[in-house]
């Protein structure tokens, strides 16, 4: 699902790198239309991947700001679309071709290495033709002001076909996942950065091992959740930055889904807890056994409206991220409509990433600041039971 959409999964990223001393959104306008999405449908190509407009995933010239510049934000969308040959019709073509070579040469036992790399390509190039490209699309948001992009997919292939596009469509910057780590340096209050410093157990390291020595802050963040939910502590106040006023109240729980990882002899172990919970025993059953928990779809509420999304606790992503339903007035005209779609859309996400990060921001209150082993005694002793 896009960006547009009331569900989406995103993965996040810092823009970084040396900026242009050019109007940025003038200069990605330019950008993108050096690097726009090229049909492969009357071409026997395999593989095409660019840029095309939020709006319209048919059009790729970026002609009118409007359509990817709009105030702080530039949006546009990542097409990829690929050619994809059945096995079984390659395999019956390759050897219908080799029995036509053995007739046409009775010397020859079988078909020669070289011959046959040969008459594998004719037959691919033959189908490729007679194959229309399956498109694929990614949507792209960018916040200019903070230098803050999200996408909105989770998969590795998707994010390094996004990393190697960008590079090459914006010289001099480069995409930094915002990890677990990362997103707590931005987050901590001012006063616990150099404690977090001290828990950081990759300090200076490249990025993936960032993100692999400090899996301990999504585990940990999880379970105190979780312990925080059976235990009717929910309430929290906004302290980051966002749409929402400051110190504005809402709750937050976990439910309807866990995934908890651990290692064997057999090698990894997954438990996935699936349903309403109430006291959360199937989980705590799997923590006692050594596992910890690597997902968990967490709930917001702030007045009548909700929010929810599943914590990717790993790479800090956020899957079937659902915002509260944007609707628009009737009577609006298209321009007016998709534009309010937009920055309504805009709001409402961004204010349950605001609620998000006020939550983590409580945890590592807790976690750096706070009385950590009492809190540690009081969820061990709830999990021993």
């Amino acid at each position: 699902m896009g960006l547009l959409s009331n569900t989406v999964s995103i993965s996040q990223f810092d823009v970084v790198g040396d900026f242009p001393d050019q109007d940025l959104a003038a200069w990605v306008g330019e950008r993108l239309t050096n690097h726009p999405f090229q049909s492969i449908e009357n071409s026997a190509e395999e593989l095409s991947i660019g840029w095309v407009e939020l709006d319209d995933f048919q059009s790729s010239e970026f002609v009118e700001p409007s359509s990817w510049w709009r105030e702080d934000y530039v949006s546009f969308t990542m097409r990829r679309d690929q050619r994809r040959l059945p096995s079984a019709l390659v395999k019956g073509e390759l050897q219908r071709e080799q029995r036509r070579f053995l007739a046409e040469n009775p010397t020859y036992q079988r078909v020669p290495k070289d011959k046959n790399e040969e008459l594998k390509e004719l037959v691919r190039n033959r189908l490729l033709v007679r194959v229309l490209p399956s498109p694929t699309l990614y949507d792209v948001l960018w916040n200019l002001r903070s230098q803050r992009l999200t996408f909105a997919n989770l998969s590795t292939r998707a994010i390094d076909d996004l990393t190697d596009l960008f590079q090459k469509t914006f010289p001099g910057l480069r995409l930094v996942s915002v990890h677990a780590m990362e997103r707590a340096r931005i987050v901590v209050p001012e006063t616990l950065r150099q404690a977090l410093s001290e828990a950081d157990h990759a300090p200076d390291a490249p990025v993936l091992e960032q993100i692999r020595e400090n899996q301990w802050l999504g585990s940990e963040f999880m379970m105190w959740l979780m312990y925080r939910t059976v235990n009717g502590r929910s309430s929290y106040s906004v302290s980051c930055d966002g749409p929402a006023a400051a110190n504005e109240g809402f709750t937050a729980y976990l439910d309807d889904r866990l995934l908890l990882m651990g290692h064997g002899n057999e090698g990894a172990q997954k438990v996935t807890v699936v349903g309403p919970q109430d006291n959360f025993e199937e989980v705590c059953a799997a923590l006692r056994q050594g596992k910890e928990i690597a997902e968990a779809t967490i709930h917001f509420e702030k007045l009548e409206y909700q929010w929810r999304l599943t914590l990717k606790g790993e790479l800090f992503q956020f899957g079937s991220f659902k915002c509260p339903t944007v609707r628009i007035e009737k009577g609006a005209e298209i321009e007016d409509e998709q534009l309010s779609v937009f920055y309504e859309r805009m709001h409402v996400m961004g204010e349950g990433l605001q609620l998000f990060d006020s939550l983590f921001s409580a945890f590592l209150q807790q976690r750096l600041g706070g009385d950590w082993n009492a809190e540690c005694r009081r969820m061990t002793e709830w999990l021993e039971g």
